[in-house]
C-alpha cells in the first residue's frame, strides 16, 4: 500500500493530503491557518489538496470560526497575474480541530 504524502511545512509534516474528505480537509486547512495565519487559494490548493477552499472555508464559518477575507492580486506559479484570489486570515481565537471532523 502506498502511504500518502505528508504536508512538507513547519508543524504539518504528518498531515496526510490524499484523504480528500470533506472533514479531512476542512482539518488540514484549520491546522494550516492555525500554524501560519492565512493561507490563499493557490496555497490551499497546491499544498493542502483542497479543490474548493472556499467552500471549506464557508463550513468553518458555518461552524463558528471566525475567518476574514482578503482579495488582491497574485501570481500563480508560472508568474501570470490573477487579479481577485482570495486570502484568508484566522482570527486569534483557540481552534478545536476535533469540532471540524465532526
Amino acid at each position: 500500500m502506498k502511504k500518502a504524502a505528508p504536508v512538507k511545512e513547519s508543524g504539518l509534516e504528518n498531515m496526510q493530503v490524499d484523504d480528500t474528505s470533506l472533514s479531512s480537509q476542512r482539518v488540514r486547512l484549520l491546522a494550516y491557518m492555525q500554524a501560519h495565519g492565512s493561507i490563499n487559494t493557490f496555497e490551499a490548493i497546491s499544498k493542502l489538496n483542497i479543490v474548493r477552499p472556499g467552500a471549506r472555508i464557508a463550513e468553518l464559518r458555518a461552524a463558528g470560526h471566525k475567518i476574514r477575507t482578503h482579495l488582491g492580486e497574485l501570481r500563480d506559479d508560472q508568474g501570470r497575474p490573477h487579479p481577485k484570489v482570495a486570502t484568508y486570515y484566522l482570527s486569534a481565537e483557540p481552534i478545536n480541530l476535533e469540532e471540524v471532523a465532526a
